[in-house]
């Protein structure tokens, strides 16, 4: 099967158009990865760029996606967080699979807990990858955040970026996704670097105790922190994309 045509736009439930670069792979692949982002990031992070271009080199369909009011994507920052999110994914993967695409997920950090909670629930994710990804959610938010007040901390003391009390709110009334990786049913790949001082790679190890399905594999970096630095990142290239052929080609 040939490649679809990529949309044009993509626009989320409440209307708001969603930045996000294309990275063409072989012409006769219908698969693609959506590749999302953590809190407080966008698209355009080059450790996100690098994956993409990455995997685009090897054959591999790639979309990298701001989610809405974050990087160029439109929306507001202070309504951020995984539930929107999940939102925004949903939209997405129905954009794709409408146009004949078959949908790998990625998610880095909090784009891994969405990726979680949507593919618990949702059969067109047929592959998901797990980046870092977060699992125990108010736990994160606590560790992370709790000495900062909503509408006047600076998240992670990046300029601009003023933690949202919906944020916090959304976080801690999830508690955690580790019920939902017990629901997700397709292929399964974790990684998670074991320097990660962000996002503590026990996430991803309670994750993978609990998971049920019967592919699921993790792959623990030394030495990496959470975006994959010192020198990791084409490691979870070459990882991420030799596991994607291996199932893409198994149908």
């Amino acid at each position: 099967m040939s490649r679809p045509q990529i949309p044009s736009t993509l626009t989320n439930a409440q209307g708001e158009h969603l930045d996000f670069t294309f990275h063409p792979g072989d012409p006769d692949r219908s698969e693609i990865i959506v590749l999302g982002h953590g809190v407080t990031g966008n698209k355009d992070r080059p450790f996100l760029v690098e994956m993409a271009e990455g995997w685009a080199a090897q054959g591999l369909n790639v979309i990298r996606h701001s989610w809405s009011g974050n990087g160029d994507s439109e929306g507001n920052f202070a309504d951020s967080n995984i539930s929107k999110e999940v939102s925004d994914l949903d939209v997405i993967i129905g954009t794709l699979t409408g146009v004949g695409f078959k949908v790998c997920y990625a998610g880095h950090s909090m784009g891994g807990a969405v990726g979680v909670r949507q593919a618990a629930r949702d059969e067109r994710i047929e592959w998901l990858v797990s980046l870092a990804g977060i699992v125990h959610t108010k736990a994160f938010a606590e560790d992370a955040f709790g000495d900062l007040t909503p509408g006047e901390g600076l998240m992670f003391d990046k300029e601009g970026l003023i933690l949202p009390q919906a944020y916090m709110d959304d976080l801690r009334g999830i508690d955690s996704v580790i019920e939902e990786a017990a629901k997700i049913r397709v292929p399964w790949l974790l990684l998670h670097g074991d320097a990660d001082d962000v996002v503590p790679i026990q996430d991803s190890r309670h994750a993978l105790a609990r998971a049920t399905t019967t592919d699921v594999q993790f792959v623990e970096l030394p030495g990496a922190d959470h975006i994959f630095d010192p020198d990791a990142v084409p490691q979870v290239i070459e990882k991420v994309g030799a596991w994607c052929r291996d199932r893409f080609d198994r149908g």
